[in-house]
């Protein structure tokens, strides 16, 4: 059976094209500018744009550019055949993985590849009215887990060497498992927004009386999930009086030396007018990337700042929601402890991060000493199919 045209995933692919043109024609317009200003090496950045007939060259790969776009996306409005294939696991992986480099620019430039948040069961998304998640989840229980995955993942990625923790939690302890699907690019606030308004219209649809609300988030999702407890606490809302329990798998707490090494690699290429358009090529990161310098949370973290200046941890602590089970798992690389294996943890995220620890008293996570647990061997990734981090999770939410 021939493949039907996706008229929204090629619109977005090709808009994703052009504005790669664009970007790829900035930096080099940027670096031929300053290279025929002189040679002062370490001289301060000028305007990136140059005059005369180059500038009129620049300005027309730029002109002709914008002009194709606009004609692809009309010439796709009017193909028939609209309606698309169906998705695959290979194309869910590469849409998450988009998202979670490029999402923030997704949303901004309005492109469809953005993913929208959503629930979902069995592999669909669910409506949250209550009549649709009747029919959706005939052997729904009065005990659910929301599983929000990690940056650059998707709902899939919770299924790995045959293990879903979600899966096995229905079995194990009869909850009844929903995963988030979401954006993972978009600042951590933007998503943990979303998830408090995702959650608040479960708890109020949910189709049988709600005994056990539970939340499991791996690496960046843990953060999304702090934050849509914050924002549902400070709304006034009712879910976060339902939560019972927490947990953290690899959730980069303090944040992740990865980010900020690429931080510094912004830092360096700006030092020289050679180099610096070269440092925009870093900037393509997203917010939620960013997020991950420190581990923000709120809004306040990151508002009227710019994501990609090297600055001190400005965040402002907050604690876990108050009255919650949390429980903090690490994975270390390494099967002994040292302070390198310490450092570099999961391969990801430094153990002291992933168990909330921080230098600053204030800013430690109170998970206690039975609420951390740390998984040797064990890399970022691998926490979501290893038997004993299951175990961990299992007897955790059963307590």
């Amino acid at each position: 059976m021939g493949t039907r045209l996706d008229v929204a995933e090629l619109r977005g692919w090709g808009r994703l094209a052009f504005d790669a043109t664009l970007g790829v024609t900035a930096v080099v317009e940027g670096m031929h500018h300053n290279i025929a200003r002189g040679p002062w090496f370490l001289d301060a950045p000028r305007s990136a744009r140059t005059r005369g007939l180059t500038g009129l060259v620049y300005g027309a790969v730029r002109g002709v550019t914008r002009l194709a776009g606009e004609g692809w996306d009309a010439a796709l409005s009017r193909a028939a055949g609209g309606a698309g294939q169906a998705s695959s696991p290979r194309r869910e992986a590469v849409r998450a993985a988009l998202n979670g480099v490029l999402g923030d620019h997704l949303v901004a430039t309005g492109n469809p590849l953005a993913i929208p948040m959503q629930l979902r069961f069995g592999g669909r998304p669910v409506a949250l009215e209550r009549r649709a998640l009747r029919d959706a989840i005939p052997g729904a229980t009065g005990k659910v887990v929301v599983l929000v995955h990690g940056l650059c993942t998707d709902p899939l990625r919770w299924r790995r060497r045959g293990h879903d923790h979600g899966a096995a939690l229905a079995r194990d302890l009869g909850y009844t498992p929903l995963y988030l699907h979401y954006n993972s690019g978009l600042h951590v606030s933007t998503s943990g927004r979303g998830l408090d308004e995702v959650l608040e219209a479960l708890v109020r649809a949910w189709p049988v009386q709600l005994e056990d609300l539970s939340l499991l988030g791996h690496s960046l999702g843990g953060l999304v999930a702090r934050s849509a407890c914050r924002q549902g606490a400070a709304a006034g809302h009712a879910w976060p009086r339902r939560l019972r329990s927490a947990v953290f798998l690899g959730t980069p707490h303090h944040g992740a030396p990865l980010e900020r090494g690429g931080n510094w690699v912004d830092v360096v290429l700006g030092v020289s007018p050679y180099t610096a358009p070269l440092a925009n090529l870093g900037r393509i990161r997203s917010a939620g990337i960013t997020d991950l310098r420190h581990g923000n949370v709120l809004e306040e973290d990151w508002r009227g700042r710019d994501r990609f200046a090297r600055s001190p941890d400005r965040r402002r602590p907050v604690p876990l929601p108050p009255g919650v089970r949390c429980l903090a798992v690490a994975g270390t690389t390494a099967r002994g402890r040292s302070a390198a294996a310490d450092l570099l943890g999961d391969g990801l995220v430094p153990l002291a991060s992933a168990l909330g620890r921080h230098r600053d008293p204030a800013r430690t996570l109170a998970f206690g000493p039975a609420g951390r647990a740390i998984a040797p061997g064990v890399g970022h990734l691998d926490l979501l199919g290893d038997p004993g981090v299951y175990a961990r999770v299992r007897g955790w939410l059963a307590g």
